[in-house]
């Protein structure tokens, strides 16, 4: 400001020197506007709250737990990607705070903690279905009785601040039928940080059932050929 103050004493023409002026701060202004949105997203995220820091979020295909939250940029401990499951990959990511602002986020763990998750299995058209859904309903009992109460106080909770219909908490067997097997699809609810870990563990209190059973049988995609 001071040199361009002097320039004024110097310069006759004060029209053309403003003139510069106007295209020197025009051209700034062009070559900083990312930094300037990044800037500003980083006060409308602080102020907002969209998400804390701890918080888990998917953001442009950008899926994590946000480590730190700075003026520009939001820095991401990543998951999946080339791992399978919501397990990290040790990667931080930094997402520019100026398209967080503007994007669709994804946010898991905002206001409760808990996420619906499916095992889909399929048996064949021969097997006691009946008999299979009453020992996968059993497992479900047996794990999902902790998470499943504490859910529903999360729910009461949500309820106070967004319009949420009254939702089935308990875990289910649907079941669907297809040309080759009948699909049972095991719906439940678990902890958002230990998707992949409550999802195996069912898995495998459910085959050690069905290998128990002797009128259960997996079923597995087969081809016959004609000649």
């Amino acid at each position: 400001m001071v040199v361009f103050w002097l320039l004024t004493i110097w310069v006759e023409n004060t029209e053309t020197l403003l003139l510069s002026y106007g295209l020197i701060s025009a051209a700034v202004a062009l070559a900083l506007q990312d930094i300037f949105k990044d800037l500003i997203g980083g006060f409308v995220l602080l102020g907002s709250g969209n998400y804390r820091v701890g918080d888990r979020i998917e953001v442009e295909g950008v899926v994590g737990d946000v480590a730190k939250i700075s003026l520009l940029y939001t820095t991401v401990l990543e998951i999946r990607n080339w791992v399978d499951g919501d397990q990290p990959t040790g990667r931080l990511t930094l997402v520019p705070n100026g398209k967080v602002a503007r994007a669709v986020v994804h946010n898991y763990t905002k206001d409760h903690e808990f996420i619906w998750d499916e095992i889909v299995i399929p048996i064949t058209y021969t097997s006691d279905w009946q008999d299979a859904i009453k020992r996968i309903k059993v497992i479900l009992a047996k794990t999902q009785t902790q998470i499943s109460k504490k859910a529903e106080k999360q729910i009461e909770n949500l309820s106070k601040h967004y319009y949420i219909e009254n939702s089935v908490i308990e875990p289910n067997v649907f079941i669907k039928l297809t040309d080759n097997w009948i699909e049972l699809h095991i719906r439940y609810i678990t902890d958002t940080t230990v998707r992949r870990t409550s999802h195996s563990e069912i898995s495998m209190e459910i085959l050690k059932e069905i290998q128990n059973s002797k009128g259960i049988t997996i079923a597995s995609e087969t081809m016959q050929i004609l000649k």
